[in-house]
């Protein structure tokens, strides 16, 4: 069970000091290094409307949490909102003006995701700023999402708890219209036209064109703008062993990732995907109830339906088929190369309420 979470570093503002040292800096300040990995009690620097009411005290996560997820889903079209579709407030000030954005590439929304969301909220107003598109540009493969477009708001919505009852907004950027920006260009677009008070990175965020600058210069550039800036450690994947987090790869230091959901996901193993996610999977399922009905306790999916990431091929045990307000059923999935198969004993599938458009199937 992962254990030990991520832990905020900020550093004391004091504009009256110089700081040489190499490291990671945070809270808009000189870059320091700090040996402990713990926020220290602190007065972040305000900017316009910005308000910051941090409390004297370590902020720190002590380790995982963990709630068994027995509620039946609601499908949503979508949680996040789209800097082309959203009509400003009245005053004419961005969407997330005034609010903590988290920064990064949140296709999973796993543990450490949800981490950057936890010091948002204990900042203020928590959003996860994304950006899509990024495959066209790239001329990267089509692949599947981890979560499901119409399930991230349900995802979002279970974070309430963890976040001081403020479930974070996802906002979404065109990576297009940001692909060139400059590290400087990208803070001033932070500052002055989406008006954030500040942001939330991981240490081994990279950003500006070409990935062109870390976490340094975003605290840099932040105090430059007036903006909060902070930093936070990895969550680490206590399941792998130090070897691979020491392993050459800049990009795998051992820290949880979408990419070790996708291969804990490929190699069926759904306790270290749940550890990984801090939740069970969820899949979504789109049904043809004229042609996807085998039997009465049968539905066979095609995969060109499923609308995430399955598991590995293979059966799967102690699964719930859930639907809407439905009761949760016990359910036995098969996996293989062209369906997805879900059976069950205790229900006929084709005569009750669960025969609709949309199924969501959760792994135990």
């Amino acid at each position: 069970m992962l254990s030990g979470g991520s832990r905020a570093l900020q550093h004391l503002s004091d504009y009256h000091h110089h700081h040489a040292s190499i490291g990671l800096g945070f809270c808009g300040a000189k870059i320091v290094q700090l040996s402990s990995f713990f926020l220290r009690p602190s007065q972040a620097k305000a900017s316009g409307n910005c308000s910051y009411k941090l409390r004297h005290r370590m902020i720190s996560s002590s380790g995982f949490h963990y709630r068994t997820s027995g509620e039946t889903p609601i499908l949503h079209n979508c949680f996040s909102q789209r800097e082309d579709d959203l009509e400003l407030p009245a005053d004419g000030s961005s969407p997330v003006s005034g609010g903590i954005v988290a920064l990064g590439k949140f296709d999973a929304l796993h543990v450490g995701h949800r981490e950057l969301a936890i010091q948002a909220s204990r900042i203020g107003t928590p959003y996860l700023l994304s950006f899509v598109g990024m495959a066209e540009v790239f001329g990267w493969e089509p692949r599947a999402p981890i979560v499901a477009k119409c399930d991230r708001k349900r995802v979002l919505t279970s974070w309430d708890s963890y976040c001081g009852n403020k479930a974070p907004v996802e906002y979404e950027i065109e990576f297009a219209s940001v692909r060139h920006l400059t590290p400087r260009e990208f803070v001033e677009k932070l500052s002055k036209e989406l008006r954030v008070c500040g942001v939330v990175a991981g240490e081994n965020y990279r950003f500006g064109y070409k990935a062109s600058g870390d976490a340094s210069e975003l605290v840099r550039l932040c105090e430059e703008y007036g903006i909060g800036a902070y930093i936070i450690t990895s969550v680490m994947d206590k399941k792998q062993d130090s070897e691979k987090r020491d392993s050459a790869d800049s990009k795998d230091r051992g820290q949880v990732s979408s990419t070790r959901v996708r291969q804990a996901l490929a190699a069926g193993d759904m306790s270290y995907v749940s550890e990984l996610l801090g939740r069970a999977h969820r899949l979504i399922l789109q049904v043809d109830n004229t042609g996807d009905m085998q039997s009465e306790r049968r539905i066979s999916v095609p995969r060109s339906s499923v609308l995430n990431l399955p598991p590995g091929n293979g059966v799967y045990k102690a699964c719930l088929v859930l639907a809407d307000d439905e009761p949760s059923v016990p359910c036995r999935v098969v996996v293989d190369s062209s369906y997805i198969h879900v059976e069950t004993e205790e229900l006929q599938l084709c005569n009750s309420d669960l025969a609709q458009e949309f199924l969501s199937v959760e792994f135990g």
